[in-house]
């Protein structure tokens, strides 16, 4: 069973409560990448958008991986979180295993000779932000529960299950959630 922690932190997992009504973060797990006093960053995971890098994009050849809506901020840019933190410079550690950002050439290089595959980096289109306090705000308005993020969240297979996957290891109390309509309103 995962554990519900009180508030974020970089590398804390949110999980949005089913009643947040919103195009990017119903049933959203978002990973935090920093969170601070200037505001807080990250990507959302569990949303593939239907569509290969490769279709984007020839920047990467023919690596055919999926791409993944980050969140509503800047989504006509690319952004990538990776496992290879140890060989690609640059690289932030959000959590033990999960890196953002890096040397896009090293990137490149790295998929181009296969060593780095569709199991050790996601690309998203654009990303979740939050000004200063925003998030605080919003965890007062239980948009979201937080739980410590772990690699597997991140790299997992079938990702578009992992708000109701999480959601099911939160205990009984939270099991109601995955029956939650998307629109309360059509009840």
């Amino acid at each position: 069973m995962i554990l519900p922690d009180q508030m974020p932190v970089s590398g804390s997992i949110l999980i949005s409560q089913p009643s947040l009504i919103d195009r990017f973060f119903n049933k959203s797990v978002v990973m935090l990448a920093e969170h601070g006093t200037d505001g807080s960053f990250g990507f959302i995971v569990n949303k593939p958008a239907r569509v290969k890098l490769s279709t984007v994009t020839s920047e990467f050849g023919d690596f055919n991986t999926d791409l993944y809506l980050g969140g509503p901020v800047q989504v006509n840019n690319l952004f990538y979180v990776h496992s290879q933190g140890e060989i690609v410079k640059d690289s932030l550690k959000i959590i033990e295993g999960v890196y953002w950002g890096g040397n896009i050439k090293e990137i490149r290089e790295l998929i181009f000779t296969g060593k780095l595959t569709e199991k050790d980096i996601r690309f998203y289109a654009g990303y979740s932000g939050w000004q200063a306090k925003q998030l605080d705000r919003e965890m007062k308005e239980n948009s979201w529960i937080v739980v410590n993020g772990q690699k597997r969240f991140v790299f997992g297979a079938r990702q578009s299950n992992l708000w109701k996957q999480i959601v099911m290891s939160l205990g009984n109390e939270y099991a109601p959630w995955v029956n939650f309509p998307v629109d309360p309103g059509m009840n």
